[in-house]
């Protein structure tokens, strides 16, 4: 499957990277590579309606495309990318992970996942 391969890339390439997850609009996981808890699903299905209203408000108000959004917590980040058809990317990382080498290739994979879906 090649959207297992890009996420499995993304981790690879991201030192502290947990999990890369592929959800649908629904919140629903498609794929993912790493530490597929119950916990990361959830963070990533709750995470996707957070990302929508935000997409929702920046088309409302006009502020523009939103490329990607960052949660940091105690334990880590999270990193979410809106894809084409709303799907999005959830990236888990470490507390001790570089949070915007993360972003960066939340973005590499997010140009490739693009041209797959």
């Amino acid at each position: 499957m090649p959207y297992l391969r890009i996420l499995e890339a993304l981790r690879s390439r991201v030192a502290g990277a947990r999990a890369a997850l592929l959800l649908d609009s629904q919140g629903e996981l498609v794929v993912g590579a790493g530490d597929l808890t119950e916990r990361e699903r959830l963070i990533g299905a709750y995470s996707g309606i957070t990302l929508g209203m935000a997409l929702r408000a920046a088309t409302r108000h006009q502020a523009g495309h939103i490329d990607h959004l960052v949660w940091r917590y105690q334990n880590g980040s999270v990193v979410i990318c809106p894809l084409k058809d709303g799907y999005y990317l959830a990236v888990f990382l470490d507390a001790e992970a570089f949070v915007a080498a993360g972003v960066r290739s939340a973005q590499d994979a997010r140009l490739v996942l693009d041209a797959e879906i």
